[in-house]
């Protein structure tokens, strides 16, 4: 058994086996649980790792901090699994759901049509999905919640953030793959960033088109070098671990950083000088409390500011590059956008 509150771990190794134990045992899978203590050690919930994983100081961790927290505040049972390849993402929550899991989770958008199919297949099994993307055509199915956030709020501060520690007047943004998701936190940032320095000029550039752009530091590297040339003295990156070539680029090239999604300080010390935050734990968290509560709805629900979903680092050693005067001018910003006095674009 794992130790509470560390929730249990397999690597699906192909769909073929994953197929194949649905099909032949229906058992635990081969994978420690956490939690299970006291009055709600009966209700399992089952997390599906997307691309990179547990350990991507990004949206996957966060994700795993929410579970990890449920486990061992709630004392619900809890697994995880992470595919090995796209293929496997389907096959993993099948697992689950032939199971009879109470709440499955799917981390990323790319989840967004597997949870669909899934969800319609095991009608008495809720599903949920981080930065899910309603379906073009149908509807949602009534046991899906899609959990949505809204970047552009947490980007428009660390944008204003970027404009204010600006020297040159030029701030970069690096896209991982270049899809509607992305272009909220771009937007977000611009308007940040224009909103506290209007003559400032923003670089744009994305990584690719398909899902290995979260995962190519290379190509992180090379466009953030484009950007610095170019002027930019402070990038911020919402492009998973090929934000790490940015994070290298400024570092090498005297340039500052803004990461993403989570804390990402220790990627690079003394460079990183702040970060976007998106509580994927908070939403975790706060779904599966939903369950126990009975207030489970399928459809979206959305995280902003005002739920404290999102926000920027500003506090302790890792918000200590941020003069004061910087904090106090985003902080009036912040309190503007929750109160709806600032609307902030998508797109």
């Amino acid at each position: 058994m794992a130790a509470s509150g560390s929730p249990g771990r397999l690597r699906v190794a192909t769909g073929i086996v994953v197929a194949a134990a649905i099909a032949t045992t229906l058992l635990p899978a081969r994978g420690d649980e956490a939690g299970g203590k006291g009055a709600n050690a009966g209700v399992r919930i089952g997390l599906v790792f997307d691309v990179g994983g547990r350990g991507d100081k990004s949206f996957n961790d966060a994700a795993w901090e929410g579970i990890s927290r449920a486990a061992r505040e709630l004392g619900v049972t809890t697994e995880i699994l992470e595919p090995s390849g796209a293929e496997d993402r389907e096959a993993a929550m099948r697992l689950f759901g032939a199971r009879g899991f109470d709440l499955v989770f799917g981390v990323g958008f790319i989840f967004s049509t597997d949870v669909n199919v899934v969800a319609r297949a095991f009608p008495a099994t809720r599903f949920a999905c981080i930065d899910y993307s309603p379906p073009m055509v149908g509807e949602i199915p009534p046991n899906v919640s899609g959990l949505t956030f809204r970047e552009e709020e947490g980007s428009f501060l660390v944008g204003a953030v970027a404009g204010l520690l600006s020297k040159t007047k030029h701030v970069g943004f690096v896209g991982g793959m270049d899809i509607p998701l992305i272009h909220k936190f771009e937007a977000g940032y611009r308007a940040g960033a224009l909103e506290v320095c209007p003559t400032c000029e923003v670089h744009v550039a994305y990584a690719g088109t398909t899902p290995d752009a979260f995962r190519d530091p290379v190509k992180g590297k090379a466009l953030a070098v484009s950007q610095i040339t170019a002027g930019a003295d402070v990038l911020y990156h919402a492009s998973g671990t090929t934000g790490h070539g940015v994070f290298e680029a400024a570092h090498d090239m005297g340039a500052k950083a803004i990461g993403v999604d989570s804390d990402q300080y220790d990627e690079m010390p003394g460079t990183v000088a702040t970060s976007m935050i998106k509580r994927g734990d908070v939403a975790v968290f706060d779904t599966v409390k939903s369950v126990l509560e009975g207030h489970f709805r399928g459809g979206l629900a959305s995280f902003g500011l005002a739920e404290d979903a999102v926000g920027y680092v500003s506090e302790g050693p890792h918000g200590s590059a941020i003069p004061a005067d910087v904090k106090a001018r985003v902080a009036a910003l912040r309190e503007r956008v929750v109160q709806k006095e600032i609307r902030i674009p998508v797109k």
